[in-house]
Formats: structure tokens, C-alpha cells, sequence
């Protein structure tokens, strides 16, 4: 049975709208697929609930409303005939943005992602574009049931011809979901379900910063902390703790996994010589691996230590009970941070 997250409605913005705004994520996200349909009307949002019910975290809210059931529609619960939609509006002209209700439940469409989504312009030696943004409430920290908590990044990272974006503020939220939206390639657009109801400032009219590039939250000397997401902030606090501890710590988010803003990386890291990886995913083969590799490889003589990883565990995702214990949090994150600086 789909679990249905009970949430305020999201409220009209006043017209004419100001383009600075405070909002929260779910609302910046809503916005920016306001803001995309009314500039282009090949754009549609369609998916699991998002038009009669406004989608189960009143993301897609009122959208049906404003501009109607033929381009904001509820599908039936079959992930891969979205997925295959989608497609095939895209190879006929439309813009579609498709959603995938909880990340547990892309499996199912998975064949459609990987054999068809990424590979159709590459088949059609780029004659045929494929403008597909899939949106997927991802990640975990809100206590879900069973397949509703899941960091599926790697799988679609390791698929060649679709980009992965996480935002981890509303600002992002918006401008990543806008600028996703206008790529001709297909675009993995990972919620991050924990980070819907935390607030900040929105301009409207000015990008945060250009699609593929990496964001330092927050400047040091001595370790980088490279993650994305929902963990953004957890890193931030934990360099709050090191910093009382006289240890500097620099937290880069790196917003787009793909394209990969690997230039701040390597500068990041030639400043301080050390780094840790965190992500919500488990250990092997998660996205740290790769990072791990990569810095490993191209800035051997800059680092003071082995690349280390705050992760998730090599086991299915806990109960909700135990949620808490199986996440990379805080103490994780400083674990790491103290055997980097130990050597």
C-alpha cells in the first residue's frame, strides 16, 4: 500500500510574484516545474498521484489545476509503462517529466532507464534528443517503510548517457529541476525526501550556479569532505564539531554527480591534502568508490592520506527503527575526519 505523507498544502504564491523568495524545498521544487511549464508547453509532469492528490509530498500541488489534466496527469502503478511513456512523448517532441513515486520502486523501470532512456541518442547518433527529466524522492531519514528509502545513485551513475543531479537546498532544488528540465539529455533528478521541509531563499530570475558545477558550503585547511544531498548539512555540523577541535574542514557539495565537478574537487583537495567521501548508499560500489579512485589516481602526491568513506552499510535498508543506526551521521563523519588527521 502506498504510504501517503500527510502535509499542508502548499499555497498559493502572490501575483505578480517577486523572483527573491523563501520556500521550502518541496515548494522550490513545485515552482520550478510551475515555472517550466508555463515557458514551454511541451513540458508535462506526469507519474503516480501527482495530479488529483498533488503527489504524495505535495510536490506536483496544484499543477493540475493551473494548467490542466493533459499536462499534469496520474498514471497507473507501473514504473516501467512511465518510464516508456516518456520516451516516446520525447521522441515525438514533448518535454516530459516523469515521476517515480519512491526510490524503491525505479526497479521496476529500470530496463526502460537503462536500455532505452540512456542509450536513445546515442542510437539515433544524436538525431533524436531525449529531454527526459525522472524525478525520484531518494535517500533516506524520514522513517519510511520498505522500499521507500533508497540511495540508488550508483546504479544510474554507472549508465552511461544520463546525468544525475541531488540538490541539497531549495535554491538548488529550483535551478537544478529548471536547468534538468532544458537538457536534451536524460536527467535522474534525486529528491532528497529528508530536505523537503527545510527552508531557505529562492531567486528566481539568477542560477545559483551553471549545471555541473560542485558548491563549497563551507571553507577549510585541513580535510575535505566531498557529499551531496540530505548530507550536505549533516557535514556542515560535523565541521562545526572539528572545527571546536581545532580541526579545519571543508565541505564541497557536489550537486551534480553527473556531470562531476571534478575541477573544485582537485582544487578542494590540493588545499588540504586530505578527504572523506560520505554518502547514504552502501560501502562497496557506492559512489565514494569512485571518488575514492579518481583522487586517488590524479592527486597521489597532493594527498596527505588515504581517501576515506562515511557510508551507509553493505546490508538492505533497516527498519525504520533502526534507521538512525545504519546512516552516516555526525559521529561517523568525525570518525573519519580524526584517522585522516591521525596520519
Amino acid at each position: 500500500m502506498t504510504q501517503i505523507i500527510e502535509r499542508p498544502p502548499m499555497g498559493d504564491f502572490p501575483e505578480p510574484r517577486p523572483s527573491l523568495l523563501t520556500m521550502t524545498m518541496a515548494q522550490a521544487i513545485n515552482q520550478g516545474l510551475h515555472d517550466a511549464m508555463a515557458a514551454d508547453d511541451r513540458v508535462l509532469v506526469f507519474g503516480e498521484d501527482v495530479a488529483t492528490l498533488g503527489g504524495v509530498f505535495r510536490v506536483t500541488d496544484g499543477l493540475a489545476e493551473t494548467f490542466g489534466a493533459l499536462r499534469c496527469f496520474d498514471t497507473p502503478l507501473a514504473e516501467s509503462a512511465i518510464i516508456g511513456i516518456a520516451i516516446g512523448m520525447a521522441v515525438r517532441g514533448l518535454v516530459p517529466v516523469p515521476e517515480i513515486q519512491f526510490d524503491g520502486f525505479s526497479a521496476p523501470a529500470f530496463d526502460q532507464m537503462v536500455s532505452h532512456l540512456a542509450k536513445y541518442r546515442t542510437r539515433t547518433h544524436g538525431d533524436i534528443d531525449m529531454p527526459v527529466t525522472v524525478r525520484i524522492p531518494s535517500f533516506g531519514g524520514i522513517g519510511a517503510v520498505e522500499h521507500h528509502s533508497e540511495s540508488t545513485e550508483s546504479y544510474w551513475l554507472h549508465t552511461a548517457g544520463l546525468k544525475v543531479v541531488v540538490p541539497s537546498t531549495p535554491a538548488d532544488a529550483y535551478w537544478l529541476l529548471r536547468q534538468s528540465i532544458t537538457c536534451l539529455d536524460p536527467v535522474i533528478y534525486l529528491e532528497p525526501k529528508r530536505r523537503y521541509w527545510t527552508r531557505g531563499t529562492v531567486d528566481t530570475e539568477t542560477p545559483v550556479l551553471p549545471f555541473g558545477r560542485a558548491a563549497v558550503r563551507r571553507n577549510g585547511t585541513d580535510v575535505t569532505v566531498l557529499t551531496y544531498g540530505g548530507l550536505v548539512d549533516t557535514a556542515c555540523n560535523a565541521a562545526g564539531i572539528a572545527a571546536d577541535q581545532g580541526v579545519s574542514v571543508e565541505v564541497v557539495d557536489l550537486r551534480t554527480l553527473n556531470p562531476l565537478d571534478f575541477e573544485t574537487v582537485a582544487e578542494s583537495v590540493r588545499r588540504t591534502g586530505r578527504c572523506v567521501v560520505m554518502h547514504e548508499g552502501p560501502r562497496t560500489l557506492g559512489f565514494g568508490a569512485e571518488l575514492a579512485a579518481r583522487i586517488s589516481e590524479d592527486l597521489f602526491y597532493d594527498l596527505e592520506a588515504p581517501v576515506l568513506r562515511a557510508t551507509g552499510f553493505d546490508t538492505p535498508y533497516p527498519p525504520a527503527r533502526l534507521e538512525k543506526l545504519w546512516l552516516p551521521g555526525v559521529d561517523r563523519l568525525l570518525d573519519c575526519i580524526e584517522k585522516a588527521m591521525a596520519q
